[in-house]
């Protein structure tokens, strides 16, 4: 077998469902499988992928062990000579596996292989491509520093690469991350000291030590809602702080000084985000179906009423016309194939701009990158 895709749940029905679909048909011509992990969500995601996805493997923790212990019970049963670790909250195009392999094939003393990753709003994740987060690096990172002084605390999001450019990079985001099994499993998968939050960090940089070659792919995007399975609250930014200096006392010698100094820049980073995710929450002016098809307005007006719905219609004139306002677009993932569905937030990604994709029953987005999205039901 070629490929194992190990995806670990926590409480995200139907972000878990859309990514399945979206996986079912990436790994379609491939000889592969999907491994589901819950780590005792309880929602109804277990009874959903038994319904609707039948050959997935799924594996029912009794307990939530954390997200380095769970992905290694599902490497543990993975039968494919490489494996993708992959997020719950993510959606991956028809060819991005294809693409992602034939990439990592082609390099030699390969390591790990990361991707473009985007948020909900179609903006680019910078951390698709990491450097080192040296403790002189992190703390540029967490105050904000390196916005300010780029050439000095710059290297976190790894700038010898830009957005649409492949290369070597150290550090790979854990939404996504592609290797060969026996790599992984030499290395002994993630750390479970580390419950959550640098581990995927501890698995790049412990991959490097080992003399492999880490890589950014830019050839393919994968949707990356952010924060489905985690409430950026107290409780966060505690097992962050945990989490970063789990991985410097294991790498780095960090004094107490640098240590208060982190505690100060990850309480800024806290608020920050509070902040920006107000900031980004803005309600539409217009509404907008994609593919404009009698099924798609059809699915949208169940949603929002049929007084809510159409203001615009996915008709290019109309929406050139329409630039200046704020524009919510529903896309429609039985309707689109999930390349174009991808292509579609990235080309109409503005200010303001918001989009749904919508399932059989529901419609799920994120508008901000530091919050948990929507889900609505039909």
């Amino acid at each position: 077998m070629q490929l194992s895709v190990v995806i670990l749940n926590y409480n995200v029905r139907y972000f878990l469902e859309l990514c399945l679909a979206s996986v079912q048909k990436a790994i379609a011509g491939i000889d592969a499988e999907i491994i589901v992990v819950d780590n005792n969500s309880p929602d109804d995601s277990c009874e959903m992928v038994k319904a609707l996805f039948p050959t997935v493997t799924l594996i029912e923790n009794k307990e939530n062990a954390g997200f380095p212990k769970g992905n290694n019970v599902g490497v543990s049963v993975a039968r494919g000579e490489f494996i993708c670790i992959l997020n719950p909250d993510t959606v991956v195009a028809e060819d991005t596996f294809a693409k992602i392999l034939a990439f990592a094939e082609s390099k030699s003393n390969l390591g790990i292989v990361g991707c473009r990753l985007i948020d909900g709003t179609g903006n680019f994740l910078p951390e698709s491509k990491r450097g080192v987060p040296t403790p002189f690096t992190a703390f540029g990172k967490v105050t904000s520093l390196y916005k300010v002084f780029p050439t000095v605390f710059g290297k976190y999001y790894a700038p010898h690469l830009a957005e649409n450019q492949s290369g070597e990079v150290d550090i790979l985001v854990g939404a996504f991350m592609v290797m060969k099994r026996a790599d992984y499993l030499s290395l002994g998968g993630f750390d479970e000291n580390c419950f959550m939050y640098s581990d995927d960090i501890d698995l790049s940089y412990t991959m490097l030590k080992s003399g492999k070659r880490n890589f950014y792919c830019a050839d393919t995007t994968v949707i990356h809602f952010k924060g489905e399975s985690t409430v950026r609250d107290g409780l966060y930014m505690r097992r962050f702080r945990e989490a970063m200096n789990f991985f410097y006392r294991k790498h780095f010698r960090v004094s107490p000084i640098f240590d208060l100094f982190m505690k100060a820049g990850a309480l800024l980073f806290s608020f920050k985000k509070k902040v920006d995710a107000k900031s980004d929450m803005t309600k539409p002016e217009l509404s907008c179906a994609v593919p404009n098809l009698p099924q798609t307005l059809e699915k949208t007006q169940k949603l929002l009423g049929k007084n809510g719905f159409p203001e615009c219609e996915a008709d290019e004139k109309k929406l050139n016309s329409s630039q200046s306002k704020r524009i919510r677009f529903w896309l429609d993932a039985e309707e689109m194939s999930f390349a174009d569905l991808i292509a579609f937030m990235q080309s109409r990604s503005k200010p303001g701009n918001t989009f749904r994709i919508m399932l059989k029953n529901a419609a799920v987005g994120s508008d901000s990158s530091n919050d948990r999205g929507e889900i609505l039901t039909f």
